[in-house]
């Protein structure tokens, strides 16, 4: 059983979600918050296994909430919530170690399996729209330079992958696109991360948007 907690300032958002969440098999909401400081103390004193965080919220926002979280040794995975063309700070979010992150007029199908997906241990990038956020919020940071030097240590191949991970592919179909097998392309992935020192392929779509490598009309 996945246990949830719920972090947002709207009492109905909260209500719907718990519904529509606890009706899975697999699924149940353990808590609930109404602004950060109070999703920090509930994830601290229930343990959930993903926090669902909502980003705007009073008193403390969901980005140092999602910060302080996954600063824990044994802390939960973290999805953020966000409403398309209104949360500039979404990419904070991703910044502060959040696991994934889906819009909040993201299906219940999308939601329901993007609380699968982060629990199992993978980061979510998906759906399309979520790129486009993600490209939409790094075009209006300056690209960098500094830390675009990193991908000098990237093969051909791994740069193929980057790019496939950028467009919010799984690695299933990185691997049909590229002609390779699932596995292989498991490890080419765990090299782009060790070779960019980022956490997860969440963090690695970040670092390719943030430093302009992947971008709006990039091909």
């Amino acid at each position: 059983m996945i246990r949830v907690l719920l972090a947002d300032d709207d009492r109905l958002v909260r209500s719907g979600l718990r519904a529509l969440l606890d009706a899975e098999d697999d699924l149940t909401v353990v808590g609930e918050a109404a602004d950060g400081r109070e999703a920090v103390d509930r994830a601290r004193a229930l343990r959930p296994d993903v926090v669902l965080m909502d980003v705007r919220m009073p008193r403390v926002d969901g980005v140092a909430a999602t910060r302080e979280i996954v600063s824990w040794p044994r802390r939960p995975r973290v999805l953020v919530l966000t409403t398309f063309d209104l949360d500039e700070v979404v990419d904070d979010a991703l910044d502060a170690g959040a696991d994934g992150f889906l819009l909040k007029r993201a299906t219940p199908e999308q939601l329901v399996d993007g609380i699968r997906t982060v629990y199992a241990g993978d980061a979510l990038v998906a759906p399309a729209v979520t790129r486009r956020l993600l490209a939409v919020h790094a075009a209006r940071r300056p690209a960098d330079p500094e830390r675009l030097r990193a991908a000098a240590a990237l093969t051909e191949r791994e740069v193929e992958v980057l790019r496939a991970m950028a467009e919010g592919l799984s690695n299933a179909e990185i691997a049909a696109r590229v002609w390779l097998s699932p596995e292989t392309v498991k490890t080419h992935v765990k090299a782009v991360l060790g070779k960019l020192g980022v956490r997860d392929r969440t963090q690695a779509v970040v670092w390719a948007y943030r430093t302009g490598f992947v971008g709006p009309g990039t091909d």
